[in-house]
């Protein structure tokens, strides 16, 4: 059986530190692991876009004076010595042209391009912006993990010219990060504009901050440069963070036994819906059954609930001046959502007291939409999970929807320790982050997910597999958010849903068939 592979998200500090660690430590010296990084990268490009090749395109490499410029030069080297491209149709535009005495990497793996004939160009305006538009394909090496602060001088004057280019644009392709990004990057600084980033791992978490995220376009990971040791040892160290997709995120949820019975499925309960979004209630309730939950019980308000009794299939629903006013009655939930289209009323206030104390015995808590703001200052007891988007969570927290989106690694962590509660942070990159340190993110990008009802969805997948975990004894309220939040995306990216629009109740149905191939036993 092949196991499948944890990819590690590292700060651009951790990453420099990484690098060094193998330099120092392992042998890898300076020369062997550009060599490496740079013919790797140039076979994963050719995996993915190899119907480039066959019409001969001019290639353009980019490059500043840093060890990224030398890994997009062997690329070219590389695509040149295996006649993938023609030198004639290539160039090699620097930030500046190496100094005699200058042996570093970009300088000594420039020698080798010049006598292969390749045109070796200082940067010039206009000389670079007519080799811009005439290309076919720019590799970005300007600029990697070692900058500091904003772009300047040369290396912002090209990538300018790159995301100007507006007739013939060029497929642009960065080499580890977009040049300009860092762990201090923010709207406004000087930021390539790339089709595809080539991640090298450790890929760099700051290509996945929510506001930088669309500027890396497709990442493709590039593997087998550094010894998996070194790397597991800063996964294991909680040294950073933990990219979450379906296929692994799954595994954190143990499968359904084949002779289960509906309450070993897990029973869950759900406070929702207001006039006026009586959909938020269906859609949360109909999530919490695609994920496997045995029992679904909605409790709304009384003037909704003739609206949302008829058709709710094996969802039970119940009007709030009935028997269920204190999460309790035929049977006790094994999980509580609250929030979804619930409003804020002070008639809230009281039922998320009893899913407080609920939560302090055991019961796993999902908190969505008008909750999160209503338990401001609730105090948890670490079997609670917060689903909030950038404006819930800055109301929630203080902290500026600007900083969340550009580095919320920090900032979510911190808050996850302060509140003892895990928080899955929804926006086009999910981040998830637990008390105990660990922090996962999940690459979204899927458009086809930013519409009203998406988020109550996720709300009740967690809230089933929270039930169906905590029923049996193992509820882990990262894992539970996990596996929800990557279970969403998969559905969101799955080929029939991908390119079209479609109601939350049809993502629903995909979830629905995702959720049991992974975790119904044949």
């Amino acid at each position: 059986m092949i196991s499948l592979r944890l990819y590690s998200l590292l700060s651009a500090e951790d990453s420099r530190a990484l690098d060094k660690e193998a330099q120092d430590e392992w042998g890898f010296n300076v020369f062997s692991l550009i060599e490496g990084a740079g013919r790797l990268s140039a076979e994963v490009f050719v995996r993915h876009f190899g119907e480039l090749f066959k019409t001969n395109p001019k290639i353009s490499v980019f490059s500043g004076t840093g060890n990224n410029g030398a890994d997009a030069m062997v690329m070219l080297r590389s695509w040149i010595l295996s006649d993938l491209a023609e030198a004639s149709h290539c160039a090699l535009v620097v930030s500046r042209p190496p100094k005699s005495d200058e042996v570093v990497p970009w300088a000594e793996t420039l020698k080798s391009l010049e006598k292969m004939k390749v045109p070796v160009l200082a940067w010039n305006g206009e000389t670079g912006k007519n080799l811009i538009r005439d290309s076919d394909l720019i590799i970005d090496g300007i600029a990697g993990t070692g900058i500091s602060g904003p772009l300047r001088g040369a290396a912002m004057e090209m990538v300018h010219a790159i995301n100007s280019q507006k007739t013939k644009k060029p497929l642009v392709v960065s080499v580890d990060i977009p040049s300009g990004n860092s762990d201090e990057w923010k709207p406004g600084m000087t930021i390539i504009e790339a089709d595809v980033t080539l991640a090298i791992e450790p890929q760099k978490s700051c290509i996945y901050n929510p506001a930088a995220r669309p500027y890396a376009g497709i990442i493709l990971p590039v593997n087998g440069i550094f010894p998996k040791e070194i790397i597991n040892r800063y996964r294991d160290n909680n040294r950073g963070a933990e990219l979450l997709d379906w296929e692994s995120a799954r595994l954190k949820v143990p499968k359904v036994k084949a002779y289960a019975h509906k309450y070993e499925r897990g029973c869950v309960e759900i406070r929702a819906g207001s006039a006026g979004t009586t959909g938020a209630a269906l859609i949360a309730a109909r999530g919490a059954q695609a994920a496997g939950a045995g029992l679904v019980r909605l409790v709304v308000d009384d003037d909704i609930y003739p609206v949302l009794a008829t058709g709710s299939g094996g969802i039970m629903v119940s009007p709030v001046s009935g028997k269920f006013q204190d999460f309790e009655g035929k049977f006790t939930p094994d999980a509580i959502l609250l929030g979804p289209g619930w409003g804020r009323g002070e008639n809230r206030v009281p039922v998320l007291e009893k899913a407080l104390q609920k939560e302090k015995a055991g019961t796993p808590l999902i908190l969505d939409a008008d909750a999160i703001e209503l338990s401001k200052n609730a105090k948890f007891s670490g079997n609670a999970i917060l689903t909030p988007h950038p404006g819930e969570l800055s109301r929630f927290s203080g902290i500026e929807k600007e900083d969340l989106l550009c580095r919320p690694a920090p900032a979510l962590f911190k808050l996850s320790r302060e509140i003892n509660a895990v928080i899955l942070f929804k926006s086009h990159v999910i981040c998830i982050a637990a008390p105990d340190g660990r922090l996962g993110i999940v690459d979204g990008m899927a458009a086809s997910l930013a519409a009203g009802g998406s988020g109550d969805l996720l709300a009740g997948i967690c809230a089933s597999i929270a039930a169906r975990t905590a029923r049996g004894g193992g509820f882990d309220a990262y894992n539970c958010a996990a596996a929800a939040a990557s279970l969403l995306i998969a559905v969101a990216k799955t080929d029939n849903l991908r390119k079209r629009f479609t109601d939350p109740l049809e993502l629903a149905g995909k979830a629905a068939e995702l959720a049991g191939e992974a975790w119904l036993k044949a």
